[in-house]
Order: structure tokens, then sequence, then C-alpha cells
């Protein structure tokens, strides 16, 4: 009775879990209270946030786009995109003020963060919005632009 009972016990847990998943996702989709899973969740509903993959965005770096770096300052200097100037959303007043006449200039900004669920640039994007300066969002942020292999820079500098 050993093995046989505990391959049972097995499949019998799996069903019950698979069981459960589908009918929580049947639930979510059905309810009209679930979220929505096709969507991005840095995203609000209805909000005009723009996203752009790693190859359109160099794409706009080779053609001279405008890329800001939504993550803090130390974080910046370990790698970041050549070019990219720093602009931490936890200092967003003091670096816009210093930056303000350049993004006041540009209509070809791309904003990326640590990717992965980090809503830095998203945050970013919407308070340069407010300043109204307009600017989209690199979809995965640094990760993606890394695991593309697309060239990185070190340093203060950008």
């Amino acid at each position: 009775m050993g093995a046989r009972a505990d391959g049972l016990r097995l499949w019998r847990m799996a069903t019950i879990v698979s069981l459960a998943a589908l009918l929580g996702l049947a639930w979510n989709a059905w309810s009209g209270r679930g979220m929505t899973l096709r969507a991005n969740a840095l995203i609000k509903p209805g909000e005009k946030l723009k996203e752009i993959p790693a190859a359109e965005a160099k794409r706009l770096l080779d053609q001279g786009a405008l890329f800001l770096d939504a993550r803090p300052q130390s974080i910046y200097e370990m790698g970041h995109i050549p070019g990219a100037l720093p602009l931490p959303l936890e200092d967003f007043s003091t670096a816009f003020t210093r930056l303000e006449p350049t993004l006041r200039q540009r209509f070809d900004i791309v904003v990326y963060c640590a990717g992965y669920g980090c809503d830095a640039s998203h945050e970013l994007v919407r308070a340069l919005r407010d300043k109204g300066v307009a600017a989209v969002i690199l979809a995965e942020g640094w990760p993606a632009w890394q695991d593309a292999g697309y060239a990185t820079a070190t340093g203060a500098k950008p």
C-alpha cells in the first residue's frame, strides 16, 4: 500500500490545487471584481503611459533620444545606459530643477529604472507629465537593456 498510496495522495493533491487555480482564475475573469491579468499592473486603468521594448529604445538612443535613469545615484554609477542622465525619483525636485532647461527642449525622452516590478520609471514619467514634460518608459528597464546585450556605462558621468 505504501508507494501506491503515496502516488494516489500526490495525484489528489495536484488535482485539488489545479482545480482551485482554475476556479480562482474563472472567478477573477467573470466576477467583474477581479484584477486584469493581461494589463501592466504598474499602469493605472485609463492612464496614458507608453512603454517601449528595448529594441525600440535602442533605436531611439541611436537617433539621439534623451534617456533618464530613475534609480538612485549610487545604483546609476554602478551601471547605466550610455548617455543617460540620472534623475532619481527619490530626489525628483532637486534633480528636475537642475535638468529642467534640457528636459523642456526635448520631445524624445525615455525613462528607465531597475525593471521587473520597479515602479520608479512609471512614477517619474507621471511626475514629469505633471511638470509638462512628456516621456516614454523602457519596458522592464535596466534588465531588459542588459539582456538585449546593448552597451552600458559605469561611473557618475553619462
